[in-house]
Order: structure tokens, then C-alpha cells, then sequence
């Protein structure tokens, strides 16, 4: 799709949502793929002042019905069918629920409802349009889910267009440059660097809906993909697939990996297998991606941390009573800057921001001497062992280095003596074993300390994650608690 066809379309689309009585600041739900309509529908909903809101496809019944009474949606749109799961037949039960759901349009559905009968049929915008403040209200995008009831994030034309435009300098990305996005638009690593990066640039981007390290090899190669951004499971899984067909990522020459603490070991491989340059980021869908490393630093740097401010944005630790915190000193994670989300819908007083702009992220980090930060684990996810607390992050990254673990997450368990005990939830390599006594055993060779040591292991065929690979560790302690 050309940049002329894009602009023909939305505004088609724009004046076909006028028709349906949508009204500035009005939220429009997309429960969409990475689908040329989710793109279109954004830019339409932008013409005419409304507010677009991502849902990711994976939500069901509960989830959506919470999620659109909140946003009080007044159009959801879906695919018919998508990973063999009937959205359309949901939808209309969402409708007998949310009282504020007038109208559901389906792509693919054929009949009344249809996208290509509602929304893309020949309709002119009028001219009297008035376009929106770069200050006004464009996105609603509730948080992954990691520790409980998602949160209605907003955010304005400003604060998004601030998360993408440090890809210029930090990254060197022109308009040259070809995106592959296979990360959910619905997320905002997706929505940002898939949706909004290509527009700023006037680049090239090439969507992916159903994530296939196979199949996004073949996509670099046939478009001669030049950068992507997913998070660690998809980092890995292109690593591997590199190991075995080199060539067909050759044109591959930046991956920036966020959303999650990226294990050391997999940077290292990534960066040689790949040979591209791994970016190590940290973000939020509050404020977007806040540092990454530099093409030009240093490997500890790019190995050892998440990186240090991108533009316009400040990082600081404090510690326990708020003040900074001294040079490689853990302590809570804040941020401040031109990317900062506007608020939480409805829930003004969860919106942690102070009288300086200072948001609470409500992770765990250390800042060297040179603004470097690393992600050190969260608040909520701290282990405290007879009043000493267990350095989550560091246990989970050495792990990584064990031969038979693929993937670990370590939680904490109540314990009557110590408070809480670590349990080590490991997803094992094909054809290996692994039992306590081996961890142990590892743990001792590593000359880590025994407070350290995880007091339980837990094998599982997969770790609970949110769709942009985030870990959800509320719901390991629900699993590993409910065999103690």
C-alpha cells in the first residue's frame, strides 16, 4: 500500500465512522492482527479527533468485557476468525454486555457488519473537520497484565511521537530503512515502532500477524528487512534460525529488544550469530521505550545493561524514603519526560507521578557513573529471605547459562521461619534433566551465595507470559502454590 493509497483510505474510513455518530474523544476498539487495517483505522480515527483503542487478539469474554465497559467503546471491530478462535460470535456477546456498544464490525464477515460494507465504502470527509490537539487524547492502551487488573494507559500525539523519534539518532533509521513488525500493533512496542515509526520516517514496513521464526526469515530476505524490535522470546527464536540459514538475515542490521530483562548470554549470541547490532531497551507502555544502549558502546555495555536515556527522557534511582540513590546502589526506578503517558483512565489515583513529573515504574535498577541503567527485578516481585533481599534478576540471568535451561523465572514463596523462599520455575531444553541437587551443584560452582540459592525447582512445559513475552510471575505463584 502506498503512502497515497494509505491517506485515500483513512479518510474514506474517517468519514464512514462520522456517519456512524462517532464524536471526538469517543473510543473505537480494534481487536485486530497486524493487518493493513489496523493501521488505516488509526489514522481515520486521528482525522476525526476519536480515540483508538488496541486490544490484543488473545483476549477473551472477561478480559474484553472489563476493557470496553471501562473505555465505554462504542464501536469494536474484530476479524471474523483469527487462530481458529470465532471472534465475530464473541463480539455479539459482548454486545448483550457493554451497554455502551453500539456497533460491531467484522473484517471478513460477508454480510451486513462487513469492513468493506460499513467502513471502507465510498464516503467523502468533509472538509469542516477540526483536527485534533497534538495534546489531545489519540490512544488507550491498557498494561500486559503482569500483576493483576490492567490499567487504561493515555496518550497523546506528543507523548507517542516522542518514543520513535530518537530511532533517527540513536538508531540511524531514515526512510530507506525497512521495518519488520511481528510484535502485536496492539502492544506499544508493535503500535509504535510498527505503526507510528513508518509514518514519521515516510519508511517502509512490512507486518507479520502470526509470529514464525521461519516464516520472518523469509520476510528479511524477500524484503531486505533492515531493523525490527520484539521482545527476548522472539530475539532468540531469530538467533536460532540464524544459526541455520546465515544468508537469509544478512540485511538484517539492527534488532532493539525490549519489554523484558534480556539475558546476557542471549545479547552475546545474538550480536555474533545475527551479526547485526543488538539494542538493549527499557520501557513501558506509560512511556514508551525510555533508554536503550548506543550502536557505538562498548559490549559490557550492550551486555551488561538496558541502556541509558533516549531523547528528551531523564532516569533516576532513589531509595527507600525518595532521595537518589549513590552510583550502582539498587533502589526504585524513575522516569520523567516528553514521552510520559497523560494518566490512567479513570483511575486518576494510580497515576504515580510527583509535583516534578518523576513516575514511579515500579521497577528495581542500578545506575553506573555513566547513566547506564540495568534492570535489577520489580517492586512486587521482590524476594525477601530472613530480611535479606535475594537478587532475583542476577540468579535468573546466571541460570541462563546452565545447559539444560531454556527459560527460568524465579518466584517467592511464603515461608512461616524466613518470610519467603525462592523457587526457580525452568522450562528445560529438549532431551535434558534437571533436579535441585543439579541446581544446587551449579549454584556452588558459580560461587553464589547460599542465601541465593533457589530452595525449590519447578519444571514446567512453558512460563506464563503476557503477549509481549513479559513473564507473569502472579500467576507462577499461583501455580507453584497451589502444589506446595
Amino acid at each position: 500500500m502506498t503512502y497515497e493509497q494509505l491517506q485515500q483510505s483513512a479518510d474514506r474510513i474517517a468519514a464512514n465512522l462520522l456517519r456512524l455518530g462517532i464524536k471526538p474523544g469517543e473510543v473505537v476498539s480494534l481487536q485486530l492482527p497486524n493487518w493493513w487495517q489496523f493501521v488505516v483505522l488509526h489514522i481515520a480515527l486521528l482525522r476525526i479527533g476519536a480515540v483508538t483503542n488496541p486490544v490484543m487478539p488473545i483476549f477473551r469474554d472477561r478480559e474484553m468485557e472489563f476493557m470496553l465497559s471501562l473505555a465505554e467503546t462504542r464501536v469494536l471491530i474484530v476479524p471474523r476468525s483469527f487462530r481458529d478462535f470465532d471472534h465475530a460470535a464473541m463480539a455479539d456477546r459482548l454486545k448483550t454486555k457493554v451497554p455502551s456498544l453500539e456497533h460491531i464490525v467484522v473484517i471478513g464477515s460477508g454480510d451486513s457488519r462487513d469492513f468493506e460494507a460499513v467502513l471502507n465504502v465510498p464516503s467523502r470527509l468533509t472538509d469542516s473537520i477540526v483536527p485534533c490537539s497534538a495534546d489531545t487524547v489519540v490512544q488507550l492502551l491498557y498494561t500486559s497484565g503482569t500483576t493483576g487488573e490492567p490499567k487504561g494507559v493515555t496518550h497523546t500525539g506528543n507523548t507517542l511521537l516522542n518514543s520513535v523519534r530518537y530511532f533517527e539518532e540513536r538508531v540511524r533509521l531514515t526512510a530507506k530503512d525497512v521495518v519488520l513488525m511481528a510484535s502485536p500493533m496492539a502492544h506499544q512496542t508493535g503500535f509504535l515502532v510498527g505503526l507510528v515509526l513508518p509514518l514519521y520516517l515516510g519508511g517502509r514496513v512490512v507486518l507479520q500477524d502470526i509470529w514464525n521464526p521461519t516464516k520472518a526469515a523469509d520476510i528479511v530476505e524477500a524484503e531486505q528487512v533492515t531493523m525490527t524490535m520484539a521482545s527476548t522470546p522472539f530475539l532468540a527464536d531469530l538467533t536460532a534460525e540464524a544459526e541455520r540459514r546465515p544468508a537469509a538475515l544478512r540485511s538484517l542490521r539492527t534488532f532493539v529488544s525490549a519489554g523484558a530483562p534480556i539475558p546476557r548470554i542471549l545479547v552475546r549470541r545474538a550480536t555474533e550469530t545475527l551479526c547485526a547490532h543488538v539494542i538493549s531497551g527499557w520501557g513501558m507502555t506509560e512511556n514508551g521505550l525510555v533508554t536503550t544502549t548506543k550502536l557505538d558502546d562498548p559490549p559490557e555495555k550492550v551486555f551488561e545493561t538496558d541502556g541509558c536515556p533516549s531523547q528528551g527522557m531523564e532516569v533516576r534511582i532513589v531509595d527507600h524514603k525518595g532521595k537518589p540513590a549513590p552510583d550502582d546502589e539498587e533502589g526504585r526506578l524513575q522516569a520523567r519526560g516528553p514521552g510520559t503517558f497523560v494518566g490512567y483512565l479513570k483511575r486518576p489515583h494510580l497515576y504515580a507521578v510527583d509535583e516534578d513529573g518523576w513516575f514511579e515504574t515500579g521497577d528495581l535498577a542500578r545506575k553506573d557513573k555513566d547513566g547506564y541503567i540495568r534492570i535489577t527485578g520489580r517492586s512486587e516481585d521482590i524476594i525477601i529471605r530472613g530480611g535479606e533481599n535475594v537478587p532475583v534478576i542476577e540468579i535468573e540471568q546466571l541460570m541462563y547459562h546452565h545447559p539444560a535451561i531454556q527459560e527460568v523465572a524465579i518466584v517467592g514463596l511464603p515461608d512461616e521461619r524466613l518470610g519467603e523462599r525462592a523457587c526457580a520455575c525452568v522450562v528445560l531444553r529438549e532431551g535434558t534433566s534437571l533436579t535441585l541437587v543439579d541446581l544446587s551443584r551449579f549454584m556452588a560452582e558459580n560461587a553464589v551465595a547460599k542465601n541465593y540459592w533457589p530452595e525449590r525447582l519447578e519444571v514446567l512445559d512453558s512460563l506464563p507470559k503476557t503477549p509481549s513475552g513479559k513473564v507473569q510471575k502472579f500467576k507462577l505463584r499461583e501455580i507453584v502454590g497451589a502444589g506446595t
